[in-house]
């Protein structure tokens, strides 16, 4: 994008990329996009709004059929162990919630002109909500979401789309050593997605750098899971992504999700001992298998 967005400052005045950067205020910016956007869409056509239909990944419907999805949510919901709470996430967030925490590139989100971007991952919002509920003083914070998502970079597969929908859990605790709690969380996230995928859930995990919750994980988590939790050695997808340890939430192959520690929350609320574990899974896909 580099070289692309240079072309396109190169023909504006000298000074105007200072301007739309750093001295306008968001506000004043927002107002001047604002301004723009409205006489920009003045000018579109009832046929220019049809093929935009016809063309644009972004608003294309999915395939999906939403009755049998509405299903799948029922059913999650429904599995959803009580310690977790539900949260129905806003479809727009604070500028830079994936690239502040996450580190996405922002070319990988859709950013509005108001200093929000489109939800790209609601494991990056329930992170934030977690640390809010940390700094409040809850103890451990256990949160859900299921939330249609929107991701700027192109996809080639088959069904693939530009939007889709993901449910997803994120837990927050602090530290009490030995990664105890690393391992109380990890039960509580791979304990659930058993129940949902059944006896052929395909549950794994990966140490990106070798901690103690490898130990737990033997001593700790394997026993109290009670199946197959097995080490996917050859991972690297995510390795920069996720803190330590990755997860795979799988059936059959499918592709259906993956998880892992981050330090979202001690990095929101400057506290190194916080510890955060996100998983999800696609709805669309696990209607589609059937699960």
């Amino acid at each position: 994008m580099g070289d692309v967005s240079e072309r396109f400052w190169a023909k504006l005045p000298d000074g105007s990329r200072d301007a739309l950067v750093d001295r306008l205020s968001q506000s004043e910016l927002q107002s001047v996009l604002l301004d723009v956007t409205r006489q920009r869409a003045a000018k579109v056509t009832p046929a220019r709004l049809l093929q935009r239909w016809r063309q644009d990944r972004f608003v294309q419907p999915s395939t999906i059929d939403p009755r049998e999805l509405v299903q799948t949510q029922q059913r999650l919901w429904g599995l959803l162990p009580e310690k977790f709470d539900g949260v129905q996430l806003s479809p727009v967030t604070p500028l830079g919630t994936s690239s502040a925490i996450a580190t996405i590139n922002q070319h990988q989100v859709v950013s509005t002109i108001r200093g929000t971007e489109v939800a790209s991952d609601p494991t990056n919002e329930l992170a934030i909500e977690a640390a809010v509920r940390r700094r409040a003083g809850q103890d451990r914070v256990h949160l859900a979401a299921c939330q249609r998502v929107v991701r700027a970079q192109p996809f080639d597969g088959p069904g693939m789309s530009a939007h889709f929908e993901l449910f997803v859990l994120v837990s927050s605790a602090r530290d009490t050593g030995s990664c105890r709690t690393e391992a109380e969380l990890l039960i509580d996230h791979l304990s659930f997605w058993h129940a949902v995928l059944g006896d052929k859930a395909e549950l794994t995990f990966t140490a990106f750098t070798e901690s103690a919750v490898r130990d737990r994980i033997e001593d700790t988590v394997r026993p109290a899971l009670g199946v197959a939790f097995t080490e996917d050695a050859e991972r690297t997808k995510s390795a920069s992504y996720y803190a330590g340890t990755g997860l795979g939430i799988d059936r059959a192959g499918e592709g259906l999700g993956d998880g892992g520690f981050t330090t979202w929350t001690a990095d929101l609320l400057g506290d190194a001992k916080e510890r955060c574990l996100t998983s999800c899974i696609s709805t669309e896909r696990l209607t589609v298998i059937g699960a």
